[in-house]
């Protein structure tokens, strides 16, 4: 469930000073921008974008994490990315950029709060601000990038390595061994079944690699992972 989050956070306008553009905006377009940005709060679970849904404009995460993913034609959840604080994302702004053709849907992995600006007046910004329209591609581009990364995992790349290398990177994150994570959610991020994420967990157990829990891995055997992904170990 969305709802509006002013009296929770602190005033919207220093997190859209923290746009790279804002410097470069005129008197006018910041008074439009603050007058057309919101701040709203995503409980955990909750949609914030859906499939044909409504066209929210650019969104800047606060606090917490948004998964955004497409569906398979067999209905399997397919993740592109995730976005944590600080991070920012365009395609849901999807209705300003005509050549976005395919949809997808933003759910909030943890209680999250976002900036929103709207699509009216980003599209408007856009349009006539270059600084704006150039950090819009920008960031098209980095998306893009992330979903093309996560395709050619899908395509090229065997689950065990898939695997391992998802272990490292949020353990690199979150700067903890111990990943809380139930079975579900790494199979929702690894574009997998829970059963194929169930087997390759107590093969890397077997391995000395992991110990797994009931909502949690712990790493183990870090030097092992890093291989079965194929990556040099910076952990």
């Amino acid at each position: 469930m969305r709802a509006k989050a002013e009296t929770v956070l602190q005033d919207k306008e220093e997190y859209l000073k923290k746009l790279p553009y804002w410097q470069y905006l005129s008197q006018d377009e910041k008074r439009s921008a603050l007058r057309h940005a919101f701040l709203y709060e995503y409980k955990k679970g909750s949609v914030v974008r859906s499939f044909g849904g409504e066209c929210l404009g650019m969104l800047t995460v606060i606090r917490g994490e948004i998964r955004t993913y497409i569906l398979s034609e067999e209905g399997r959840e397919i993740t592109l990315f995730r976005m944590h604080a600080g991070e920012r994302c365009v395609l849901s702004a999807s209705c300003v950029i005509d050549r976005i053709t395919f949809d997808t849907q933003m759910v909030a992995e943890e209680d999250t709060f976002v900036l929103v600006l709207g699509a009216n007046a980003f599209a408007k910004l856009a349009e006539e601000n270059v600084y704006v329209r150039c950090d819009m591609y920008e960031q098209l581009t980095e998306r893009f990038s992330s979903v093309m990364w996560t395709m050619q995992q899908i395509l090229f790349m065997g689950f065990d390595r898939r695997l391992a290398a998802f272990l490292l990177s949020e353990c690199e994150r979150t700067g903890k061994k111990e990943i809380r994570m139930s079975h579900e959610k790494i199979a929702q991020h690894t574009s997998s079944a829970r059963e194929v994420v169930a087997r390759m967990l107590k093969r890397f157990a077997s391995e000395g690699m992991l110990e797994y829990r009931r909502g949690a891995v712990l790493l183990k055997d870090m030097d092992a992972l890093a291989e079965t992904a194929g990556v040099d170990r910076n952990i």
